[in-house]
């Protein structure tokens, strides 16, 4: 193993490997090293066959790429995801919540516990979503909850995606590789399944369709089309549950319902599972140049006759400024403390807080609060003094638009090297469904790794890759 900072979630300090990685690494120990990276080769073969890849945005070619799959699988233990899945719950639950207060009676601002000019300067929050209540009063239907972990129980917050969460995709097709490829490792250690997310979805949709919808409401998932980046979870998450993969231009609003085309002529729609931001969502409300949504959809959506998941304006919730607040939003909401903690951090909107930051700028990551996919930040200690120094004056010019937190020294996981197994950090994405049925948590989530050694920047577009996640079923 090559040195690497972190809490190494395999192996103890001493060596041994760590109760969770049992299993596993008595199974890895009976394989033939040649063998098990002839496999490597196969599951990139599979992977490019299938196509799984992404776009990266903001370079010339906008080429695909294919996201690098790790096969070293990252494992938590049953009592671990259990008290996760408590602090994941509760902080979705505040989320929802928040949400509603925000767009009626902003309680939370009178009580004085959070700064009006979080929303009313931004984009984000949308007036036109005041006094109205969705469908079962969910707002936030799919949540990803990115986590970091420091230590053997310290698990934290790095942030909420609320708007439009993606990866779930990856999550399923890394499992599924990973059966094909060595079927009886899953025989030899009990992992919860992961499989059966797809029907939990449709089902969780299906529950929070409008009134009058009937007994088997129409799903249908709505693309910004082929060039998007997420195009083929779209598309797969599509076909995995049997709804219909529209496009704006497939959907028209008649007699106050959405419809779409279909061979037998256009018929309604009862829950749309966008993956299209707001802005682009209706031309007569929002962007009047969008050709990506619906004309009227808004309309339909305010009377009541259609579910959109999720919500317009939900995207305030991934704002990192109000994230800087979700301690207190979680008790303000619950009652409670929160389960799972933030990663500390500094709004630079704050005087004195700037100053800090300023003057540790070598030492902190710091982050644009509508920033994501690892772009527009600044990791202080791996950038040079040209870099730090470009970037201080951006921070001085526009500190509200900044957050920065201290350089977690990141858990790690191995991965399949040349030379052998080695450590590289890692996070964990959650994947939460939100009904009036409840909070539906899928066992694991995306595990994203940085590949480069050293790298704590996990996000594909700069780099990183994916493992599958186990939760041990005990």
């Amino acid at each position: 193993m090559t040195s690497e900072t972190g809490f190494d979630e395999m192996h103890a300090p001493d060596g041994s490997v760590r109760p969770a990685y049992a299993g596993y690494q008595e199974w890895l120990s009976q394989q033939d090293e040649r063998w098990i990276h002839s496999k490597s080769f196969e599951a990139e073969t599979f992977f490019r066959k299938t196509g799984i890849t992404f776009n990266v945005y903001g370079e010339d070619d906008a080429e695909e790429r294919l996201i690098p799959f790790d096969m070293v699988p990252r494992i938590i233990t049953g009592g671990e995801w259990r008290r996760l899945s408590r602090g994941i719950e509760q902080r979705v639950r505040a989320l929802n919540a928040f949400m509603h207060d925000l767009y009626h009676r902003q309680e939370i601002i009178r009580a004085g516990r959070l700064p009006e000019r979080l929303f009313r300067n931004n984009d984000a929050w949308l007036p036109q979503m005041v006094g109205f209540t969705p469908p079962g009063g969910v707002y936030t239907h799919i949540v990803g909850i990115d986590l970091v972990r420091t230590g053997p129980n310290d698990f934290m917050v790095l942030e909420d995606n609320a708007r439009t969460p993606s990866g779930v995709s990856y999550m399923l097709e890394n499992r599924e590789t990973m059966m094909a490829m060595f079927p009886e490792l899953f025989s030899h250690v009990p992992v919860r399944p992961v499989s059966d997310y797809p029907s939990r979805l449709a089902a969780s949709l299906a529950a929070c369709a409008p009134h009058g919808a009937g007994p088997k409401p129409s799903i249908a998932v709505l693309t910004p089309g082929i060039y998007n980046s997420a195009y083929f979870e779209h598309a797969f998450l599509a076909d995995q549950m049997g709804a219909e993969l529209v496009e704006g231009s497939d959907l028209r609003v008649v007699d106050g319902k959405v419809q779409m085309r279909t061979t037998a002529g256009y018929q309604p729609v009862d829950v749309i599972y966008r993956r299209v931001d707001d802005d682009f969502l209706d031309p007569l409300t929002f962007n009047p140049d969008s050709v990506l949504g619906v004309p009227g959809i808004m309309d339909v959506y305010r009377a009541g006759n259609v579910t959109i998941a999720n919500a317009p304006g939900t995207g305030v919730a991934d704002d990192k400024a109000i994230y800087s607040f979700m301690p207190e939003i979680v008790e303000f909401y619950t009652g409670e403390k929160p389960l799972l903690p933030n990663v500390e951090t500094w709004r630079c909107a704050d005087p004195d807080a700037l100053s800090y930051v300023l003057d540790n700028l070598a030492e902190l990551v710091v982050k644009e609060v509508h920033g994501s996919g690892g772009y527009g930040m600044l990791i202080g200690p791996t950038s040079s003094k040209k870099e730090i120094a470009a970037f201080r004056k951006k921070l001085e010019a526009k500190p509200e638009n900044y957050i920065a937190q201290p350089t977690l020294s990141l858990s790690t996981c191995p991965i399949l090297t040349r030379k052998g197994l080695a450590p590289r950090h890692v996070d964990l994405r959650p994947f939460v469904l939100c009904s009036p049925s409840g909070v539906d948590i899928t066992p694991g989530g995306l595990t994203r790794v940085a590949l480069k050694k050293g790298s704590l920047v996990v996000n594909s577009s700069q780099g990183g890759g994916t493992k599958d996640s186990w939760v041990l079923d005990d």
